[in-house]
Order: structure tokens, then C-alpha cells, then sequence
């Protein structure tokens, strides 16, 4: 006698009375041209959001968002789809920050004018690309375990050098950055950066180049024997990710008017970004911005009611993420038995 509907080698249930019906059909819709389109047309509805009377302070948490999806997909592209779990990320973020600043304010030993913003944004994303491409040669040579602290080292000494170059960085007081308040035009152009930068990661994950990272990630030796040049797409997908993270840093930079070392060169900004991805899905288009999303919404209600244990309950929820949902919300859907969660939900099904 059975308990349930019967099921398949999976675990998923099969018939019309299936309690949680696998949803890899709406999985593999996304993963298309029809995920283009959709993001497109969230990208025209955002744009219209403003014109609907929303408040300035709406903008402001549009912006952040925006900001929140483009950090995630960025670290996605090297720790996701490549496989190498950066967790000095936030170095680019904290490089393009200071860059930012120092153009804008004409900090010492550097050329006057001082720089407009439009000019001292694509630099700081220069710059961030510079700084990947210098520290990539050596640190993406190494693997697992041993590239993530690296790069966890990375974060922690830049952010003593920005601490003791005073004369340049401010040192430990920080820069303080013109104040130019533009809520609708930052909330634009962040919408622009990360329309960009996810339908980028569309495309990547649908070129050579993006299949070229996957294998990398897979059997990097394997990849080497089959002719791909893995140093060199390595590299490439570092200084991208680098790029548009140091760009968002500058943004970031501009819009608050002030930075410190603590404040840019922070762990916890990289956490976040492992837990946006993760939560999403690694290695997928439309993972990070819905574990973006997802994170958001989650720290600003434990802030607000745990404030004292605020980090500790984020510190827990990925570990639980990790336990229960290592595809992340989209894997989940897509095939319930990849996940601890999936086969608790499908067991559920088949015993009621």
C-alpha cells in the first residue's frame, strides 16, 4: 500500500494530483529568449515607475535594489559561472569608491580640475578592471579554498593601505564627496547599469566565452586539454565583474557623499553577495537579482526587529541556505530533488 501519488526516480510525483508539481518547464522558459523579453519588459515598467508619484524615498530604495541585482550578478559571473568563490569581492566595490572620490574632490597629487561625474565613473570602473587584472594573474592560479582567501586578504590590505595614505585617501576620516542630491537620476541610471549588466550575463552564459567559464568551472584540467585558454577567460570574467562592481562603487560613493575605509572595504558587503547568488542560484541569468531582491526585504525586517542580532540571523540563513537549498530558489523549482528542501516538500506531498 502506498502513502501518496507515485513518483518517479526523482522523488517528484507523477499524475494530475501531484501536491507540488516540478516547475523545470518555467525553468527552462527563462533560461531563453523569453527571459530576455521579460527582463526588458520589467526594465520599461520600472522606467515608468517614477511617473506614478512615488516619493523620493521609493527612489532611493529603487536605487538600492538596482545596486543590490548588479553587485549579485557581478560576483555571479567569476564565483558562480567560473566557479572561483571571491571572497574580497567587495575590493573592487571599495577601489571604485575611492577613485570616485579622489577624481571628484581633486585630492592631492592629482590633476587639476577636479573631475565632473560622468568623467570619474567609467574611470573608477577602470580602475577596479586595472586593479582585477593585477591581482588576478596571481591569485586565480590558485584553487578552492586557497583563492578565497587570497582575496579575503586582498580586501583586508587594501583597505590599511587606503587607511594609512592619508594625504591621498583621507586616511581613516575618510573624503567627503560635493553633495548633489538626484533622486530620479540616480535612480536611472542605476536602472540602466543593471539592465546592462544582467542582460550581459544573458548573453555570456549563451556565448562561447560564457560556455567556455562553465566548463572551467565543471573540470578546469579538462577545459586546458580541450583547447581553451583558461588563464585568459579567467582573467576576462574577473576584470568584468571587477568593472562593473567598481562602477557601482563610484555610484555608491557619489550618492551617500562620503566614504571611509570601514565603510567601502567591508566583509560583510561580499557576504551579501555570496548570499543574493546562492539563494537565487548560482551559475544562472535570473538567480542573483531574485536572491537580491529576497535579501533585501530580509535584512530590512530583521534590522528593524533584531537589531542587536541582525548579522547573526543572516549568518545563520546561510547556513540553512546552504544545507537545504545549495541550487538556490531557482534550482529548487526547476528540479525539487537537488535540494534537501525539494525532498522534504516532495516526501510532505506523498504522505499526506
Amino acid at each position: 500500500m502506498t502513502n501518496g501519488p507515485p513518483a518517479d526516480k526523482n522523488g517528484n510525483e507523477t499524475g494530475k494530483k501531484a501536491r507540488f508539481p516540478s516547475l523545470a518547464p518555467v525553468h527552462s522558459l527563462l533560461a531563453g529568449w523569453t527571459g530576455l523579453a521579460l527582463w526588458l519588459l520589467l526594465l520599461l515598467l520600472l522606467a515608468l515607475y517614477p511617473y506614478t508619484g512615488v516619493s523620493s524615498l521609493a527612489l532611493l530604495v529603487g536605487s538600492q535594489i538596482f545596486v543590490l541585482v548588479t553587485l549579485a550578478s557581478n560576483w555571479n559571473l567569476i564565483g558562480g559561472m567560473t566557479g572561483y568563490v571571491d571572497f574580497g569581492h567587495a575590493v573592487f566595490f571599495g577601489v571604485g569608491a575611492y577613485i570616485m572620490a579622489i577624481l571628484v574632490t581633486g585630492a592631492p597629487l592629482l590633476i587639476s580640475p577636479q573631475w565632473g561625474f560622468w568623467q570619474a565613473l567609467p574611470a573608477s570602473g577602470a580602475a577596479a578592471a586595472l586593479f582585477a587584472l593585477l591581482i588576478g594573474l596571481p591569485t586565480l592560479r590558485l584553487k578552492g579554498p586557497y583563492f578565497s582567501i587570497a582575496m579575503l586578504g586582498t580586501l583586508v590590505a587594501m583597505r590599511e593601505i587606503v587607511r594609512v595614505s592619508r594625504p591621498i585617501t583621507g586616511g581613516g576620516i575618510g573624503l567627503n564627496l560635493p553633495p548633489v542630491l538626484n533622486r530620479i537620476g540616480d535612480y536611472y541610471l542605476m536602472l540602466a547599469i543593471m539592465g546592462l549588466v544582467v542582460s550581459l550575463i544573458w548573453w555570456i552564459q549563451r556565448s562561447e566565452f560564457g560556455q567556455s567559464l562553465i566548463a572551467i568551472r565543471e573540470d578546469e584540467v579538462g577545459a586546458e586539454m580541450r583547447g581553451i585558454n583558461t588563464t585568459l577567460h579567467k582573467i576576462a570574467a574577473f576584470m568584468i565583474a571587477a568593472f562593473f562592481t567598481g562602477v557601482v562603487g563610484g555610484f555608491w560613493a557619489w550618492q551617500n557623499t562620503f566614504i571611509d575605509p570601514d565603510g567601502v572595504f567591508v566583509e560583510t558587503r561580499t557576504v551579501e553577495m555570496v548570499m543574493m547568488s546562492m539563494l537565487g542560484g548560482l551559475g544562472t541569468v535570473w538567480g542573483p537579482p531574485l536572491g537580491a531582491v529576497a535579501i533585501y526585504l530580509l535584512q530590512n525586517l530583521l534590522w528593524s526587529n533584531l537589531f542587536e542580532w541582525h548579522l547573526l540571523a543572516l549568518g545563520l540563513l546561510l547556513v540553512l541556505i546552504v544545507l537545504f537549498m545549495p541550487e538556490g530558489i531557482l534550482g529548487t523549482l526547476g528540479d525539487r530533488s537537488s535540494t534537501s528542501l525539494g525532498r522534504l516538500l516532495a516526501r510532505f506531498g506523498r504522505n499526506r
